[in-house]
């Protein structure tokens, strides 16, 4: 299992559920929430065997900034 964490311009919860469909579709995403109280608007994703430039993508054809941050 990974954990992935990244910084977003996700900033609204409706923003939250138009991106939802996005990540509840792909299987190999188990878990994942944002934190809007974060100045980062952080997106935590957990998953196996997951690219962190696929979520970046899909974030991106969403209209929205991802970038990964380490740790």
């Amino acid at each position: 299992m990974d954990v992935l964490i990244f910084t977003t311009s996700v900033e609204k919860p409706e923003q939250v559920t138009e991106i939802r469909p996005l990540l509840v579709a792909d299987p190999a995403i188990t878990d994942w929430n944002f934190d809007l109280e974060d100045c980062d608007n952080i997106l935590r994703i957990e998953s196996v065997n997951i690219s962190p430039r696929y979520i970046e993508s899909l974030l991106q054809t969403a209209g929205y900034d991802c970038r990964e941050l380490e740790y």
